[in-house]
């Protein structure tokens, strides 16, 4: 339940950041990539330097990463039949010995068939999971942002009133325990 809030509180940050929707959409298409493919794999140092170094939202990639785990976990056995597909295809075959035997290649696990299905898959899926947060962050800031403005300045107003009357009172009780010090009276 935690995580969820967490979840829901750096998501209602990412929309209200000061970040366009094409930041915040491409930051999360680029975290949907560390999270429909598999984690330990050479590509993702790439995306997480992308996140790090292009002008995107970073909080709205990690917002990505989560969102999107668990849907890499339920289709890893369709990432595996895209992977074996594509690996077994006779047409393929010198694409593949050849980028066997470059120097880098064989340590991104492009051999493996989840990890090659899940990248394509993502590659696939990429421009839908930009267009789609890209209108979805548009139109939360349209409709949403201000009811969410007012529905957390009430609860801030709230915490701070509560706060300030706290702070009148300790205030009001150091100036009794001065005035009563300056005139000798021993204060409780």
């Amino acid at each position: 339940l935690l995580a969820i809030l967490k979840l829901l509180k750096s998501l209602v940050q990412t929309l209200h950041s000061e970040g366009s929707p094409a930041q915040i959409a491409a930051g999360i298409m680029l975290g949907a990539c560390l999270g429909l493919t598999p984690l330990l794999s050479m590509h993702n140092l790439l995306i997480l330097a992308l996140l790090c170094l292009l002008n995107v939202s970073f909080g709205a990639g990690m917002l990505g990463w989560a969102v999107f785990a668990p849907f890499g976990f339920l289709l890893d056995p369709v990432f595996d039949r895209i992977g074996r597909a594509l690996l077994e295809a006779q047409a393929l075959n010198g694409l593949w010995t050849r980028l066997d035997g470059t120097p880098l290649v064989p340590y991104t696990n492009f051999n493996n068939t989840v990890t090659l299905g899940s990248l394509v898959g993502w590659a696939i899926l990429a421009p839908l999971i930009y267009a789609g947060s890209y209108f979805a962050v548009i139109r939360y800031r349209e409709k949403l942002a201000r009811r969410v403005d007012r529905w957390r300045s009430r609860g801030t107003t709230r915490r701070r009133s509560a706060a300030m009357s706290e702070g009148s009172q300790t205030s009001s009780e150091t100036r009794l325990k001065s005035t009563s010090h300056q005139y000798g009276a021993r204060v409780a």
